[in-house]
């Protein structure tokens, strides 16, 4: 966008809606507000006049530059949870030099509600889910029936660990192939395996990362610890996943087929979930006490 290239500095409010207009889009003051509210701006610095009071706000330059990446991008996702996407990505792979961890912790919780208000969402992110623990020769109903588990989890961040284990052995373990043989099914690449137990770990993991976000319990240190996690893990994994996708088939080999751009940025929001949990369970010490 050419209006980009003439953004140098910081400026206020007005600035912003000026820039915005300039790059035709038609906005008001308070759009610039409830986006700092949610995450998808930073708060602008505020400057002091002395005795004579104060001067109107600064927005760093990257936040004016990242209003109009805002307004661009909401003409293909107009829903605000999706745009708090953006600013994570920023945060997450460009830095604070972009989008300080205080705006993206405000922002992950901005993405997380869509899911916790709308149980289509937590549907869907679900239907991946199960896609993943499916097997062949498990019934509709077993697979119906933990995909009502997993939405509910995905919607209200808790679950009954007894009742999630059987419906995820009778779709991950079908009693016509597993029963009474003792074997323990294990999908996909050794290094990343998928089982039952695993399962439920990473499910006791983002159920506690949703009710951190939710309560508020997500502080500016432990979201800087868990980018470093991302950072230190992250090449790995994308450094092996033609490996992993060659392990498995069908949802293992999707789920590890090379990202683009756009499935980088829509991914942040889970896989930051994802290691908040973690962190959180680890410094509990709950890790190896979900089965």
């Amino acid at each position: 966008m050419q209006s980009w290239s003439r953004i140098t500095e910081p400026g206020t409010i007005d600035d912003l809606v000026t820039d915005a207009g300039e790059a035709g889009y038609e906005v008001t003051a308070r759009l610039v507000h409830d986006w700092v509210a949610q995450g998808l701006l930073d708060k602008p610095t505020r400057r002091s006049k002395g005795r004579r009071g104060s001067a109107k706000a600064l927005h760093a330059t990257n936040q004016r530059k990242l209003f109009l990446l805002l307004l661009e991008k909401r003409q293909q996702m107009p829903k605000i949870p999706s745009l708090a996407l953006i600013p994570l990505y920023l945060w997450l792979y460009f830095g604070d030099d972009y989008v300080p961890t205080r705006q993206a912790v405000k922002a992950l919780r901005t993405w997380l509600k869509d899911g916790m208000r709308n149980k289509r969402v937590a549907r869907e992110a679900a239907r991946g889910m199960l896609q993943q623990l499916d097997h062949s020769l498990a019934s509709d109903t077993a697979r119906n029936r933990l995909l009502r588990l997993l939405t509910d989890v995905g919607y209200t961040g808790r679950f009954d660990q007894e009742e999630l284990v059987e419906a995820a052995r009778a779709v991950f373990e079908p009693a016509s192939v597993f029963a009474g043989t003792g074997l323990v099914r294990a999908a996909g690449h050794p290094d990343v395996a998928v089982t039952v137990e695993g399962f439920l770990t990473y499910t006791e993991a983002m159920c506690t990362a949703i009710r951190r976000v939710r309560d508020g319990g997500l502080d500016t240190a432990l979201f800087d610890r868990v980018r470093l996690v991302h950072r230190r893990t992250k090449p790995d994994y994308l450094a092996r996943h033609h490996e992993y996708a060659a392990a498995d088939s069908g949802a293992f080999a999707a789920a590890f087929a090379a990202p683009m751009l756009d499935d980088v940025v829509n991914d942040c929001g889970r896989e930051l979930l994802t290691i908040v949990g973690f962190e959180v369970l680890s410094a509990e010490g709950h890790l190896g006490h979900v089965v």
